[in-house]
């Protein structure tokens, strides 16, 4: 093998140790793991990464019940190595002897487990259906604390729903700025309940009609939905907190509200004035931390799209799901709520705040509001309404919540037609 020759699957194996083993982000990880690939070897490098991390439950489950006795912890080289030769024989659309071989080739010649990686491949190679079909996969690949506080949640068998989402990489979904059915002829898109497209084989983002002339922008169906709760902005003092990189900015600034943008990441604010200057839409950018943020006057309506968990964007980035605990929802939630009260004073009299977090655990959503109503009895909640939300009721909480799950919208023929992120949104009014 020529190993001047930058291979990568072994840039593959090293930026999924870097996510399992240093905890690092994927979307961290990208720059440096692709440097120096031809562009179709970071494509296949990126999609391994991935859908290996999309399937490690499936992956790992195999691997252990294939093994005759368990490998060494010092062996994670050779579990990488398995793993992401499996996703490639399971999961891929790759020539399974490009895959097998091209994997095998990352195990030094002299190691004991050459034979054992290339014997595990050859087997599932031929029998990966039927290995597959004697396990539960959604329950396999959902790490046990997510499993359980969805059944808490939402009932095992939406659990079970939620967990087959995950399985199927998101779309490229996006809004526009109008004649939202004119543009889904033009870019060959789905047009979705709410008017907003979906791209199913879409080529890079760049080069889509429309995208220099800021017609549109990348966003995910369920994330849009939030600033849907405002109606007409026409004249009002907008703040939206947390706000790069700016998807949901641009929102409140086209239903006329006069938007002042606020990140305490002045390189996240960069991105976000570059989206509105092509977009070609004019929004007040201020680097601050919103729990101690003071406005000279109070804003007639407040979006606070909270740090979170992000369980709800699994299908979008895999690594989540390895990645955060129990522990990060409950330190998250602590600072969430110092955000809402924060907001709390930041809004004028008879004004509007809508709460929203991308993520499917309950402290992060219901409770985080239940807890805010209890401290502030001088907000009450305004329930969504489904003549908001035609076509899409199903996101709508008996209490009038915005609870989008990753399975709803799921009933599309073409399984990369279903789905959206797993987003939470609330709605509450100051008492004048």
């Amino acid at each position: 093998m020529n190993t001047t020759v930058p291979n990568p699957r072994k840039r593959a194996s090293m930026m999924l140790s870097r996510v399992l083993e240093k905890k690092q982000l994927l979307e961290d990880v990208l720059d440096e793991g692709l440097k120096s690939l031809e562009p179709r070897d970071r494509a296949l490098a990126r999609a391994i990464t991935s859908t290996t991390l999309r399937h490690l439950g499936i992956l790992d489950t195999l691997i252990d019940r294939m093994l005759e006795r368990p490998l060494p912890k010092a062996a994670m080289n050779v579990r990488n190595a398995l793993r992401i030769g499996l996703a490639q024989v399971l999961f891929m659309e790759v020539a399974n002897h490009a895959a097998v071989h091209d994997t095998v080739e990352l195990i030094p010649a002299n190691s004991k487990f050459r034979g054992l990686v290339n014997a595990l491949l050859r087997r599932a190679d031929r029998q990966g259906d039927k290995l597959l079909a004697r396990m539960n996969t959604k329950r396999a690949n959902t790490p046990d604390w997510l499993w359980q506080s969805w059944i808490n949640a939402y009932g095992k068998e939406n659990a079970s729903a939620i967990a087959k989402a995950h399985q199927f990489e998101a779309p490229l979904d996006i809004n526009v700025k109008s004649e939202a059915t004119a543009w889904a002829l033009k870019l060959d898109a789905v047009l979705l309940p709410t008017e907003h497209l979906r791209l199913i084989d879409a080529k890079s983002v760049p080069e889509l009609e429309g995208f220099d002339e800021g017609e549109w922008w990348v966003q995910d169906y369920a994330a849009s939905l939030p600033a849907k709760l405002f109606g007409d902005l026409t004249g009002k003092r907008v703040l939206d907190v947390c706000a790069a990189p700016g998807g949901k900015t641009i929102q409140l600034a086209l239903k006329g509200g006069n938007v002042t943008a606020l990140d305490r990441s002045a390189a996240r604010l960069k991105r976000l004035t570059e989206n509105m200057e092509r977009l070609g839409l004019n929004v007040e950018v201020k680097a601050a931390d919103a729990t101690g943020f003071v406005p000279a006057n109070p804003f007639d309506a407040i979006l606070l799209d909270a740090p979170c968990s992000s369980t709800g964007t699994i299908r979008r980035h895999p690594d989540v799901a390895w990645l955060k605990t129990q522990k990060d929802v409950e330190k998250l939630a602590g600072l969430q709520a110092r955000l809402l009260d924060a907001a709390a004073g930041q809004l004028a009299p008879g004004g509007t705040l809508v709460y929203s977090t991308c993520s499917l655990q309950p402290e992060e959503g219901e409770g985080q509001i239940a807890a805010f109503l209890a401290r502030h009895p001088e907000f009450s909640l305004l329930p969504a309404k489904s003549e908001e939300f035609e076509g899409l009721e199903e996101v709508i909480s008996e209490e009038g919540y915005l609870r989008a799950l990753p399975c709803h919208y799921g009933k599309a023929e073409n399984p990369k037609e279903r789905g959206m992120d797993g987003f939470f949104a609330a709605r509450l009014i100051k008492s004048s």
